[in-house]
């Protein structure tokens, strides 16, 4: 055998061994989709079995307690001259359902700052129940003088908190990080003169 037919029928193995891979990768996404279906691992895929016009019914989430309502009351506190605030003041949640709340701030100051928020709750057993997803207080921001920004904390309550906690505070104090601190008080001694 020649080196020349060796090359050719190299490259013609070489071609065949492309032609299968582009085809195999073709076909993985019918494939992948008709595994799901008979599967019903991709809930996701319900939506586009749906009748235009109708919604698709997809299935309820079971880790919600539908029996009990819990007030969650917000509370904005700040340690600067700016504005910070929630969106809203409380929110009615059933425990596992996941919520949203907007919190609002300013820096009303003639400079940039770096700020951040730490919450505290009360009851405070609920501490421990509230799981915050997404919350501007995991982070320090930066904001420029004058500017506004709204940010979101996701969250939800664990339905294992005790039954008799109908009411929760969470409460963020938001304070300026590597700012200036005033220096404590010092206390001033008094002497007592005899005869004064």
């Amino acid at each position: 055998m020649s080196l020349r037919y060796q090359n050719s029928t190299m490259l013609g193995k070489l071609a065949v061994v492309v032609l299968a891979m582009f085809g195999f990768g073709y076909a993985l996404v019918p494939i992948y989709n008709a595994i799901c279906q008979m599967t019903g691992v991709n809930i996701l895929a319900l939506a586009e079995l749906a009748v235009p016009g109708e919604k698709a019914q997809l299935p309820a989430n079971s880790q919600v307690d539908t029996s009990r309502t819990i007030t969650v009351e917000f509370d904005a506190n700040s340690r600067g001259p700016w504005q910070f605030k929630p969106a809203q003041s409380s929110l009615q949640v059933h425990p596992g359902e996941m919520m949203t709340v907007m919190y609002e701030f300013q820096n009303t100051q003639n400079r940039r700052m770096a700020a951040q928020a730490i919450p505290s709750y009360a009851p405070q057993q609920a501490a421990a129940h509230f799981n915050k997803l997404e919350c501007f207080c995991f982070n320090q921001y930066t904001l420029d003088a004058g500017e506004k920004k709204s940010w979101p904390v996701v969250f939800v309550i664990d339905p294992k908190l005790s039954k008799d906690v109908r009411t929760i505070t969470l409460s963020y104090t938001f304070f300026e990080v590597g700012g200036k601190v005033p220096p404590a008080p010092v206390a001033a001694l008094v002497s007592k003169v005899a005869g004064s």
